[in-house]
């Protein structure tokens, strides 16, 4: 199908204040690399989500569904057909008690601001990680003893078939840094989390602790895309890296953070082709020196 008339079709359902042609992925990517997406689309609600997905299944269009995209890397050719981009305006969210029901574009970090609103804990482990509700729910995101399974109970999301389907508890079968929507290659329209009532000073001298302990451990002041692999069982990847020699590596514009060998920083100009040859020469490393294969957590997309 030729481009004109796939941007046709999408921008019918969206409008044409909500649909980009040819947009530089570096401006939607916290790493800041990537080529340019064909289209990209900015939904602004799970009906015009699952109709751009519809149509795109029907017509044979390539999509790819993001975030806020701070877990991927786009590969310098960029991406070809359209990105769904839910962050930034699918991310309405109500209160009830202690449930909170959002929508997937929703920031967790905003996420968690609302939890301290309403006096309501379990998600201050959330505060600092800049992902949106729907990847963090995809893929199980966790920092500091705390992960999406301790507090999704529900999940609406679209299935592999374009049904809109719900899960409930252990329905979403979480497991380290996946669930059953990752497995099947579902897309999130909306979570319900269910918290505790809890002391809003508590509350907040526990997410103040944690960001602060964040930002003295990791390069948040460089683009990056957080932490680059999976824990190996039993070993600590950054520790790792650092006991290879590899701190402060380099391989163009992309470098091995010296304050968290975990991280994988853009000094300035990097490309997504550093990046990935940089990942690759770590993960030789460590298997040659550890016999341990590194698996990515980052997700890479996009064209060779």
């Amino acid at each position: 199908m030729g481009k004109e008339i796939a941007i046709k079709l999408v921008s019918e359902i969206v409008g044409k204040d909500n649909i980009k042609i040819d947009e530089p992925m570096k401006n939607h990517t916290s790493f800041k690399i990537g080529g340019n997406a064909d289209i990209l689309v900015t939904p602004e609600n799970s009906v015009q989500i699952a109709k751009v997905v519809e149509v795109c299944r029907r017509e044979g269009i390539p999509f790819f569904v993001m975030g806020n995209g701070t877990n991927i890397i786009v590969r310098d050719k960029g991406i070809r057909g359209v990105v769904i981009k839910t962050c930034g305006k699918f991310e309405r969210y109500a209160v009830e008690d202690t449930m909170i029901e959002a929508e997937s574009g929703i920031l967790l970090s905003k996420l968690a601001d609302v939890a301290l609103e309403h006096g309501l804990t379990g998600l201050e482990f959330a505060s600092g990680i800049p992902g949106s509700l729907g990847g963090a729910v995809v893929m199980n995101a966790g920092a500091y003893d705390g992960e999406m399974k301790d507090v999704v109970v529900k999940t609406e999301y679209i299935d592999k078939d374009g049904l809109i389907k719900i899960l409930e508890g252990d329905e979403h079968l979480f497991g380290y840094r996946t669930s059953v929507i990752q497995e099947e290659g579902g897309i999130v329209l909306r979570s319900w989390l269910k918290l505790q009532k809890g002391n809003k000073e508590d509350i907040k001298a526990l997410m103040d602790n944690l960001n602060w302990r964040r930002k003295s451990k990791q390069p948040l002041e460089m683009p990056s895309a957080g932490s680059v692999f999976k824990r190996p069982p039993g070993f600590f990847t950054g520790k790792l890296i650092e006991d290879c020699g590899l701190k402060g590596y380099r391989i163009g514009g992309a470098e091995i953070s010296t304050k968290h060998c975990g991280f994988i920083v853009n000094v300035g100009g990097a490309t997504a082709n550093d990046v990935i040859n940089l990942i690759r020469h770590i993960q030789e490393r460590i298997k040659s020196e550890y016999g341990i294969e590194l698996k990515t957590e980052v997700k890479i997309v996009g064209e060779d």
